[in-house]
């Protein structure tokens, strides 16, 4: 597992315990004695693919580290309604009081990489990957994207520190595509690729005459995107970008793009509907 990825999960379960526990889980201290042990289980309520077990059980053991946290399925699984997910056992105290923040984590993360799974399949017959944004909840883009590939998607940049990206405002401000891309190739290291967004056929040509690494193809038709996909050629690689759905996203890959990039998999996610049940 990534560093990073670790390290920002304890803060984020820090955090979310400060938020939800505080000074402590009064229903839960007051009615449950702290030498009581328990059993308890998540089922799936609904089909999807499972991710973010590694994060649930960090919730519980941050309550109690001799807690017994047993995964029914791995990580991307998919899973039937009614199937069972996990097993807990341990503290009764800390199975109740992180019940609501584990299943907040891991619901969320398998809404996303199960939502990710049907824009999968949907291309699986042509070449084009299904690549996530930064629409992603302040804080939570690492495990935003993780679900991501969990689901069998593609992660594009992490951030505005790890790829350029010349949008419509930044050509504005830089006075044109070229412009834009000569100012910055001599500034940054040559492992960096350049993306460029284009919005119709003569943006296209020009990023393309600029030499941009990867050409965005913004809110395009399908016909406009063929003949974008003609004229690059194989020269850059090709993102089509801006209004994609699973009813269209099929035909928008058969346009022969090599990326399409979904906002919606992580700023409007439908979280999993996971249960917890005691034994």
């Amino acid at each position: 597992m990534d560093k990073n990825l670790l390290k920002n999960i304890d803060t984020l379960i820090e955090a979310g315990l400060q938020e939800d526990v505080l000074t402590g889980d009064i229903t839960t201290n007051t009615l449950i004695p702290a030498s009581v042990q328990s059993t308890a289980v998540m089922i799936a309520k609904a089909d999807g693919v499972i991710a973010g077990l590694f994060v649930a059980e960090a919730v519980f053991k941050k309550l109690d580290n001799q807690i017994e946290f047993i995964a029914e399925v791995s990580e991307g699984d998919k899973v039937k309604k009614g199937d069972l997910i996990c097993t807990i056992k341990g503290s009764y105290r800390a199975l109740l009081t992180g019940e609501r923040l584990a299943l907040n984590f891991l619901q969320r993360i398998s809404g996303i990489a199960s939502e990710t799974a049907k824009y999968v399949e949907a291309v699986k017959e042509t070449k084009t990957l299904i690549l996530d944004t930064r629409k992603t909840v302040p804080g939570l883009r690492l495990l935003d994207k993780y679900a991501v590939k969990a689901g069998g998607g593609t992660n594009h940049r992490m951030g505005l520190f790890d790829m350029v990206m010349i949008k419509d405002n930044h050509i504005s401000a830089a006075g044109g595509i070229t412009n834009a891309v000569k100012a910055i190739r001599p500034a940054i290291s040559p492992e960096i690729k350049i993306e460029v967004e284009t919005t119709n056929l003569d943006e296209v040509k020009e990023a393309l005459d600029a030499k941009a690494d990867i050409i965005m193809l913004d809110n395009m038709d399908n016909e406009t995107m063929k003949k974008a996909v003609r004229l690059i050629d194989g020269k850059a690689k090709v993102e089509a970008s801006g209004n994609m759905n699973l009813e269209r996203v099929k035909e928008v890959a058969a346009t022969g793009v090599d990326y399409i990039s979904i906002g919606a998999l992580t700023h409007s996610v439908n979280a999993l509907d996971i249960s917890m049940k005691f034994k």
